[in-house]
């Protein structure tokens, strides 16, 4: 059932939100930059992915997750596939079929926003099919002038 009170935005309103540092957690960038240096100073305590990298090449990503959290997988736990297991499970397809991900809103300031935004096709790239060449252009820059001399790269960034 639709809720009608529930607001949509336009890729638009969504990229101008974006550019000028209206999120959930604050300046996009202000929150990336503050764990990707805490990733650096601490790397036994913080430990930074990037989706583009996990879409890549998902077990080692996941095996790397779970040495990290202290909690390496065995070898009879990959020849038995638990790891693949793990990787079906936390699937952008599985996670985003869960009806707690697809159903209800929560709010953010004034808005009303669905919970199914989140989830939108969780490929690589996709921002190709939506951002006009003025907006990649923009986002370029943006992306020099927030990331410069940090060391941060985005693999997938903002290249037509």
């Amino acid at each position: 059932m639709a809720d009608n009170n529930v607001e949509h935005l336009s890729v638009e309103e969504a990229f101008e939100q974006f550019c000028k540092g209206v999120s959930f957690y604050g300046p996009f960038w202000d929150h990336v930059l503050g764990y990707w240096k805490a990733s650096l100073e601490w790397p036994e305590r913080v430990l930074f992915m990037k989706y583009e990298d996990m879409k890549k090449d998902s077990p080692f990503h996941l095996k790397r997750l779970a040495e990290f959290m202290g909690c390496p997988f065995s070898s009879e736990e990959e020849r038995q596939g638990v790891v693949h297991e793990i990787l079906k499970l936390c699937s952008f397809e599985n996670l985003s079929n869960l009806k707690v991900n697809n159903t209800g809103t929560f709010q953010l300031g004034k808005r009303k926003i669905g919970k199914h935004i989140f989830f939108r096709q969780g490929k690589v790239g996709d921002w190709r099919n939506h951002l006009t060449n003025d907006m990649v252009d923009r986002l370029n820059k943006i992306v020099e002038q927030k990331l410069s001399g940090s060391g941060l790269t985005f693999h997938d960034s903002v290249e037509r």
